[in-house]
């Protein structure tokens, strides 16, 4: 897919993170992911994210990021597959390459690792990211990657792939800054945690759309949210947000790293061998774990 196909792609609808299965030896587990991007793929996605944040690619060996690109392909039909990509700049090269060896039809620049990097650095990084590939990129401000708005500008002028922005920072003055400067040169993401606790707030912003987690295990109540937010059916909005969403985000912050392990639970708990989590995370309590189900059984 060419990058300005894949930038109308991604601001068409609502984008979803699917989970990465493990089996029992915490190994990749393909059947089950790709029966379960198959099922995703059913429901009106514009694109997936493969070994994406959902997708635990902070405990991915970066040779197992082609491999899962590559299942997702077959999974996904004629939904546009994105792989995440990150850590340090040597590193998000090949591993761009790579992706985009395995099919991927786009990039997404996850933060760089640990260290707090200037302007000048993160727009040589990103560079040279969109330099090695052909695929649409798309950058993600959140933690130590912060992107300013001049340094966008910048890229853009330099990298014609660079055809998304997806923001985690929760920052809706710098990321107003950044759709008013930059304006349709880019797509823009929606990407805090939950991102639907946040979505009225970041479409008054120039924000089209978002990456719904929750997709992952509630694929019509997820769409129904997105088409009631873009319609302006603001009483629906509360209604999903009061009996389903709020009591989501209860559960998910009862630990650190539920974010990811309660989107597992919800795959998991709707049918789909999804596996544990990897360390550093752990996976949702019984008790956690039956609360999710009641509240998934109330939403069916």
């Amino acid at each position: 897919m060419d990058p300005q196909t894949l930038k109308t792609a991604l601001g068409a609808g609502l984008l979803s993170f699917p989970v990465t299965p493990f089996d029992e030896e915490g190994r990749f587990n393909r059947a089950p992911y790709e029966k379960h991007i198959d099922w995703l793929a059913g429901f009106d996605a514009t694109a997936l994210f493969a070994a994406g944040g959902t997708g635990e690619f902070f405990s991915l060996d970066p040779r197992e990021v082609p491999e899962i690109v590559a299942s997702a392909k077959v999974g996904a039909g004629n939904t546009p597959i994105i792989a995440g990509c990150g850590y340090g700049t040597h590193m998000a090269v090949e591993l761009a390459r790579a992706a985009e060896k395995a099919g991927a039809d786009g990039i997404l620049l996850l933060p760089h690792y640990l260290i707090d990097a200037p302007q000048e650095g993160l727009f040589a990084h990103v560079k040279a990211v969109c330099d090695a590939v052909s695929i649409g990129v798309m950058v993600y401000n959140r933690g130590i990657t912060v992107l300013e708005a001049d340094t966008l500008l910048r890229l853009c002028d330099v990298c014609p792939n660079l055809v998304g922005f997806k923001d985690g920072t929760g920052d809706i003055g710098e990321v107003r800054k950044v759709t008013a400067l930059v304006g349709d040169r880019l797509t823009y993401l929606g990407g805090m945690p939950t991102a639907e606790l946040f979505a009225e707030a970041y479409l008054g912003a120039g924000f089209t759309t978002y990456s719904s987690a929750v997709f992952n295990f509630v694929p019509r109540l997820a769409q129904d949210f997105y088409k009631a937010l873009r319609v302006g059916d603001r009483a629906k909005c509360e209604a999903l947000l009061q009996s389903f969403f709020y009591p989501f985000m209860d559960i998910r912050d009862r630990k650190r790293g539920y974010a990811v392990s309660a989107i597992k639970a919800g795959v998991r708990l709707v049918g789909f061998d999804a596996g544990p989590v990897r360390a550093p995370l752990t996976d949702l309590a019984k008790e956690e774990e039956l609360a999710l189900a009641a509240l998934i059984e109330a939403h069916r």
